[in-house]
């Protein structure tokens, strides 16, 4: 496994695709910190350049460094994550605005997978998590159907598929229905009651 992971950064590092499993989708991962890789990964989707991209951490330090962390946010990180679910956050400087789309927001990714986890902490920075498929296609739950190009593939088998809850933690509405929304939904209703 280690050799994959070290494969897998070593493309990172020089502003390279790959993709890459985790609890829902494979993602397609670039730099998120670089502008040229994140172009890449717009190009490779075949997506408008006017709707974010959200990036996947390895740990609650990382969420920290690109988002402000209010209260109620941070209750939801202990709660939820990691686990299926995309988080949106006031993003910091520090994020390139083109992952942003000029929102001044950015998603994040914390996801329940030891191979996402591992990668994203070796190469000690974000990642792009977009899910590995032309924009509108098949959701990539195995590593066929990932028909975006790129330069390097961890082959993890057949993943769950059902995609990330979308939850804006700014204005504290579900963007996107997908994974553990029953449970989101009740948190919301609690905090907001």
């Amino acid at each position: 496994m280690s050799q994959r992971i070290e494969k897998a950064v070593h493309v990172l590092m020089r502003d390279g695709l790959i993709v890459y499993p985790t609890d829902t989708l494979y993602g397609l991962g670039g730099d998120a910190f670089s502008e040229e890789a994140v172009f890449k990964v717009f190009e490779a989707k075949g997506r408008e350049f006017h709707k974010p991209i959200s990036i996947a951490v390895s740990d609650v330090d990382m969420i920290s460094a690109v988002a402000v962390v209010d209260e109620v946010a941070q209750v939801f990180i202990d709660k939820f994550l990691p686990g299926p679910v995309t988080i949106i956050l006031k993003a910091r400087s520090i994020i390139p605005s083109i992952l942003t789309a000029g929102t001044k927001r950015i998603g994040i990714r914390y996801p329940d997978h030891e191979i996402a986890l591992e990668l994203i902490s070796r190469f000690d920075s974000p990642i792009t998590a977009t899910s590995a498929n032309i924009s509108g296609g098949p959701d990539p739950v195995a590593i066929d159907l990932c028909n975006v190009p790129h330069d390097y593939a961890i082959d993890a088998g057949s993943l769950p598929g059902t995609p990330s809850t979308v939850l804006d933690l700014v204005d504290m509405e579900i963007i996107r229905p997908g994974a553990e929304c029953d449970e989101i939904c009740n948190f919301i209703r609690e905090w907001l009651s």
